[in-house]
């Protein structure tokens, strides 16, 4: 895991700022109805995502460890993983893009366990206190998300349980701008995430890190 890859990931989470709205601003934004009226929300918000990158953290740790017996199985196995994760990355820029939806069939699939864990979360309405947030953020995390998985895919391919972890820590971190300025009313940045040149640009960077990480492995085949 190095530099590269953590700047990556909190691209990644970035750059899906657009999508994190539309699946989780909702969910954030209506804090105001699961806590007391004479309670500030912004703890509540602070917990709730707090919650949701555990998850990822814990999702990217298991994925990172998962790929670390693979390839100490299989000497062939990492560059295969960096193959697919370098596949999904584009596929990941061009959904944040509109140009290919193709990633919504992995949020179909992951909707069979989300439908088992998903009632757990309304356990926990109202909110007693901003511990009740935490364990909500963290039901909400494992939302079927193809922005997720695709992070997934590069912390598969980390090395390691504690580098998968990291990755995905830094991608929930990415994160973390849209829902905050969706949960507070920063509104101002709300459109900066959803004007289509920004959505291109990001795309374009992101196509380009997948290039990056090809590049060794198709320059060790000639």
């Amino acid at each position: 895991m190095n530099e590269f890859s953590l700047v990556t990931a909190f691209l990644i989470g970035l750059a899906g700022g657009v999508h994190c709205i539309g699946m989780c601003g909702g969910i954030a934004s209506a804090f105001s109805f699961a806590i007391s009226k004479d309670q500030s929300t912004t703890w509540y918000i602070l917990a709730y995502n707090i919650g949701r990158i555990s998850s990822y953290t814990i999702a990217g740790a298991i994925t990172g460890y998962l790929g670390s017996i693979a390839t100490s199985s299989i000497t062939t196995t990492l560059p295969i993983l960096n193959i697919i994760s370098a596949v999904f990355l584009i596929l990941l820029a061009l959904y944040i893009s509109d140009w290919y939806k193709g990633l919504s069939a992995l949020e179909r699939l992951g909707g069979h366990l989300w439908r088992r864990i998903q009632p757990y979360s309304k356990k926990l309405i109202p909110f007693k206190h901003p511990g009740y947030a935490i364990g909500y953020g963290a039901i909400w995390g494992w939302l079927p998300c193809g922005l997720v998985y695709s992070a997934l895919t590069w912390s598969l391919a980390s090395g390691s349980a504690s580098s998968g972890a990291l990755f995905m820590l830094m991608f929930g971190l990415g994160t973390f701008p849209a829902l905050i300025a969706t949960s507070l009313g920063a509104s101002f940045l709300i459109p900066i995430l959803q004007n289509p040149m920004s959505r291109m640009i990001i795309a374009l960077i992101l196509i380009t890190f997948a290039i990056f990480l090809l590049l060794p492995i198709f320059q060790g085949i000639k």
